[in-house]
């Protein structure tokens, strides 16, 4: 017997050649470079993509050990392309090797189909960053002592490992734009995507270009832990509706990180940065702490928190609304099983297929006509 071929309708067929075809290029792309490593001539350009630049030594005061730090220009702009590529490469892998695999036992809808992948990529980057982030500040004295957050700023110099982390997040949400088109979004989903990818890299920027890389992973990191918890709770509610625990706890722990959120920036932009502020504003030495520049980042911030907690709300509303939708027909179901319908009473006065009246009395008999 011949092998049976499945047949596939021609938008599945475009959307596999597109997405093939732009994974392909994008290797291809990368792998160039990084061959381009082989060669003498090629080396000194192709080094400025792959490697974090702008390094600086600093000699400790006994002069028995170096310090490696790192600052941030133009080039990094060439390693956020470069990390961006990489991003769009592992974006492809997860979504042919794992939940193109899952969604085909799932046998989803359209609709839950888009929000499953947009659930699932979010969930493994969301996950990836929260232990990296969380590393980071294990290693650092910010969770012990929030005054750092202000200390001795401008905060130009970087660790590696700070530097890399802010790199690898500006080159994932600018991934995220292009990956609306491969991933051939719908018209009504992109606006509201389009909204948290300029949010996140709006703020990502802002903390690494006006050195409060502090701040910003102080705050990345329960941000992060919020929304893998949401997205989490989504991926197994598409696997089976009646798992819902995990929305309650992404509630409760979403107003908290917004209260804590509004509470870093208020200190430290209303009162440990004003106190230590520096009028001479300096984009050479990285001094961006004036009055302005604090108002701005601050309004921002709330802004922000203002939206989300807004966006929050409506959510819970909407959902409070359909359990109240869904139960009143349930109650109208209940009310009419238990009243006898007319049908139902006519039957219950037939036994035996004679009529039984109600007081007892026997029915009238009908005469026969003669023929």
């Amino acid at each position: 017997m011949g092998l049976r071929r499945k047949n596939k309708s021609p938008a599945v067929l475009s959307h596999e050649f597109v997405t093939q075809n732009h994974a392909d290029a994008v290797s291809c792309l990368a792998m160039g470079l990084l061959l381009g490593l082989m060669f003498e001539v090629t080396a000194k350009y192709v080094i400025i993509f792959i490697t974090v630049q702008y390094n600086v030594t600093y000699a400790t005061d006994d002069k028995s050990e170096l310090v490696h730090f790192y600052e941030y220009g133009p080039k990094d702009i060439a390693t956020i392309f470069f990390y961006m590529l990489i991003a769009i490469i592992l974006h492809a892998v997860i979504q042919e090797y794992i939940l193109d695999k899952i969604n085909r036992r799932l046998h989803l809808s359209k609709t839950k189909h888009s929000k499953f992948n947009e659930s699932g990529q979010l969930a493994f980057f969301y996950l990836f960053s929260f232990t990296w982030g969380a590393s980071i500040l294990t290693a650092e004295e910010f969770m012990t002592n929030p005054t750092l957050l202000w200390k001795e700023y401008p905060h130009s110099r970087m660790l590696f490992q700070v530097k890399f982390f802010y790199i690898c997040q500006i080159a994932y949400w600018l991934h995220a734009l292009p990956e609306l088109y491969f991933q051939k979004i719908r018209k009504e989903d992109i606006p509201r995507q389009l909204y948290y990818i300029c949010l996140y890299i709006a703020h990502i920027s802002g903390a690494y270009v006006l050195n409060l890389q502090r701040l910003g992973l102080i705050l990345l990191v329960p941000h992060y832990l919020v929304e893998l918890i949401f997205h989490a709770s989504r991926l197994f509610y598409f696997s089976d509706e009646n798992k819902q625990k995990g929305f309650t706890l992404w509630a409760l722990l979403f107003v908290m990180t917004r209260l804590l959120t509004l509470t870093l920036s208020v200190l430290t932009f209303g009162f440990g940065l004003a106190r230590v502020e520096n009028p001479v504003f300096s984009i050479v030495d990285g001094n961006f702490n004036v009055l302005t520049v604090r108002i701005s980042c601050l309004a921002a911030v709330c802004l922000t928190q203002a939206w989300m907690m807004w966006k929050f709300i409506n959510f819970q509303l909407k959902k409070w609304r359909e359990h109240t939708q869904n139960q009143i027909p349930r109650r109208k179901i209940n009310n009419t099983k238990s009243k006898p319908t007319k049908k139902e009473t006519n039957r219950a006065n037939v036994v035996n297929g004679a009529v039984k009246l109600e007081d007892g009395a026997s029915p009238r008999t009908r005469k026969s006509k003669a023929l």
